[in-house]
Order: C-alpha cells, then sequence, then structure tokens
C-alpha cells in the first residue's frame, strides 16, 4: 500500500520524506511511514527532537543508568516489602518490641518502591524520550484499512523509540524492578489463601477452649477479673455485671481480644425467664443453650456481632445489653438476640458452672463464633 504525501521529515536525521510512501519497501524508515499515516490522518508532526542527536552518547548511557537504578531500587524495596511480609512475626506478643516494627516497615517498603517506580517513568519519559509536538484536525468517520496498519506502524515505532533495544540495561532493570512490584500486587491476595483458617481454629476458639494438660487431662478456664483474679458467684450483686476474661497467660491482653465476656447476675424471675428461653428450639439462633446459666447468672460474649465492638452498656431494668458504635440493642432475657440497630445475630452465650473451690469456670468454648457475621460462621 502507497500513501501520497509531500514535506520534510522533522525528524532531525537528515533525510527527506518520499513523495509516496510504500509501508512494505524495507527502504523507508519507520519514522517515514508514521509521519506518513500521520499526515494521511490529518495529522502533522511539527517538532521531534531527539533528547540526544548522537545515540549513544555518554550522556544518554549515564541517563540509562540512572533509570536503572530506579528500577533496581524498585525491586529491592518491593521484595523487601515481600519478605517482610512473609517473615516478620506480625502475631501481637506481650513486651514483643519487633512486633509494633511490622506495619510501619511494611508501609515504608511499600511506599519507596512507589516513588522509584514514579521517579524511573518520569525520568525515562522526561530524559530519554523524544521531544515531539503534533497537530491533528477534528474530522469524522470509521478508520479505513490503510489507517488501521498506519496506526500498527505508530505503535512498532514508539515501542522503538522507548530505546530498550539498544539500551539492554534499561530495559532488564525495568523487568527486574517491575516483577517484585507484581508480586507485590499477588502477595496479600495470595497470601490469604495459602494457610486454611480452620487449621489451628484461629476463628472458632477463643480463650474460653478447655486446657488439655500434659497428663491427659483437661482442666476448665476460670473466669477472672482483668488482674487474673478468680471471681466467685458472691462477687457479683444481684442486677450487677462484670467484665470477666480467661484465666489464662494473657488472657487480658490483645492476644485473646475475642474473650472479653459480660458476667450476669440476674434476678430471680428475668432469670427464670431466660433459661425457659435457653430451651433449643426457642433460642433466636436455635442453639441449645439448655444448661449454659449457673442458677442465677448468665455470660455473654461483649463483641457485637455487627461490627465488633464492645457491647457493654447494661441496663437493669429492661435487661437489654447496648453497643454504643452503632446502637445495637440485645435483650439479655431472650438469648442476647437483637432488638434494635443493625445487628442481626445473637451475642454468643459462655456455658457457666462452678468448680471445687467455688470460682466460676467456662464449661466449654463459646459455641456460636465470636464477633461479626461472615460467610463460614456455622
Amino acid at each position: 500500500m502507497t500513501v501520497q504525501t509531500t514535506g520534510g521529515n522533522g525528524n532531525g536525521h537528515g533525510s527527506s520524506v518520499p513523495e509516496e510512501i510504500d509501508y512494505d519497501d524495507p527502504r523507508t524508515t519507520r519514522f517515514e511511514k508514521v509521519k506518513a499515516a500521520a499526515r494521511q490522518d490529518g495529522v502533522d508532526i511539527v517538532h521531534y527532537e531527539p533528547q540526544f542527536p548522537e545515540r549513544g552518547s555518554r550522556l544518554e548511557k549515564r541517563m540509562s543508568r540512572n533509570v536503572s537504578f530506579m528500577f533496581l531500587l524498585v525491586g529491592l524495596f518491593s521484595t523487601a516489602f515481600i519478605v517482610l511480609y512473609i517473615v516478620w512475626p506480625w502475631r501481637y506478643k506481650q513486651g514483643d518490641v519487633m512486633m509494633k516494627y511490622y506495619t510501619p516497615l511494611l508501609g515504608i517498603t511499600l511506599g519507596l518502591a512507589l516513588l522509584f517506580l514514579a521517579f524511573a517513568i518520569l525520568t525515562w519519559g522526561k530524559k530519554l524520550l523524544p521531544k515531539e509536538v503534533s497537530i491533528q484536525d477534528r474530522h469524522d468517520g470509521g478508520a479505513p484499512e490503510g489507517d488501521r496498519r498506519a496506526v500498527g506502524q505508530t505503535l512498532a515505532y514508539m515501542v522503538e523509540e522507548l530505546g530498550v533495544k539498544r539500551r539492554p540495561l534499561l530495559g532488564l532493570a525495568a523487568a527486574a524492578g517491575l516483577a517484585p512490584v507484581a508480586a507485590v500486587v499477588a502477595a496479600p491476595l495470595i497470601g490469604g489463601l495459602i494457610k486454611n483458617p480452620h487449621a489451628d481454629n484461629q476463628m472458632f476458639v477463643t480463650g474460653w477452649a478447655p486446657i488439655k494438660e500434659p497428663d491427659g487431662s483437661t482442666r476448665l478456664v476460670r473466669l477472672t477479673r482483668d488482674d487474673g483474679t478468680p471471681i466467685r458467684p458472691a462477687d457479683v450483686s444481684a442486677g450487677g455485671q462484670m467484665t470477666v476474661f480467661p484465666g489464662i497467660p494473657e488472657g487480658a491482653t490483645n492476644v485473646h481480644a475475642d474473650s472479653p465476656t459480660l458476667l450476669i447476675h440476674l434476678r430471680p424471675d428475668d432469670a427464670a425467664v431466660s433459661r425457659a428461653n435457653n430451651v433449643k428450639g426457642t433460642g433466636h439462633d436455635k442453639f441449645d443453650r439448655g444448661d449454659f446459666m449457673y442458677g442465677d447468672y448468665i455470660a455473654y460474649s461483649k463483641i457485637c456481632t455487627h461490627a465488633g465492638c464492645p457491647a457493654s452498656l447494661y441496663e437493669q431494668q429492661t435487661n437489654r445489653l447496648l453497643c454504643p458504635c452503632h446502637q445495637s440493642q440485645f435483650l439479655i432475657t431472650d438469648n442476647a438476640k437483637p432488638v434494635f440497630g443493625p445487628a442481626s445475630r445473637s451475642l454468643p452465650q459462655l456455658p457457666l458452672d462452678v468448680d471445687d473451690e467455688g470460682y466460676f469456670v467456662a464449661r466449654s468454648d463459646y459455641q456460636a463464633t465470636v464477633g461479626p457475621d461472615f460467610w463460614e460462621r456455622p
């Protein structure tokens, strides 16, 4: 296919554009084909100036090395992010100084990777790509076959002008730097799929789970105050309530943030209503709570089933537990089912008992998952 065109090439290479352009002629430079195609489409390239008139000059090589170095830094910090994400200890441990640096280091490494990526792209565009000014008239209509072929030549020319072929270091550095960036994007997505959350029951077991002793016996976990002291029934007056924690190491810390529980001493009439509603089949969530209470005492998770806030404002007169975040209310005498607000599921109830020394213990862990709803909760 040929295109009729006239005028100089403006590419600074010292050759002129022939009046007839043959896209299949290997003797015609790609820039001549691009300029002819542009004129065919009403585009005039009025200015074209390479950044470096002398290709392969020392200045061009130095700039290429600078951009390559930036891409290598992108790869370095991206790799550091992945290593920290996988290796660094992130679980909370009381007194662990290293744990608090996990999130800041992730932010620093990812931020530096993106910063140098931006610098590398901007420097490449500003210092290595040629300067070009084009003018185009607006026109209507579809693109004929010639225009489509011309677009193909234009795209090939743009790739050529990136200079990757004649600057192999730049291409290798860009590949080495961008490959870890792709891994950074994939790491959090794939990382969440590698470990089965059911393997260690991290979403289904709290600090109230009975403890297996070395001799094979099972020890029930005591209900304790935040200072670790155990609680007897006489410690909670009728109509009163107390926040309790599992009596295990770090039971009142963020290690067991899913375990805070509200222990309530109901009045006899209210306790009778609650005990009747605990019978299997009448509960809001259909769990068998028939023997979860101990006398007039009842215990529910403090973690709201809407968004995980602490539902801890208890009204004796109405037997309602209020979550201060979004005003969900739970009726304690009816299996703590939600009666107002956005929460849609009852608070899990903790089965209570008293050990040989007269202290409250949890007969088992919660039978329902603690906290907000999710797709795998029983």
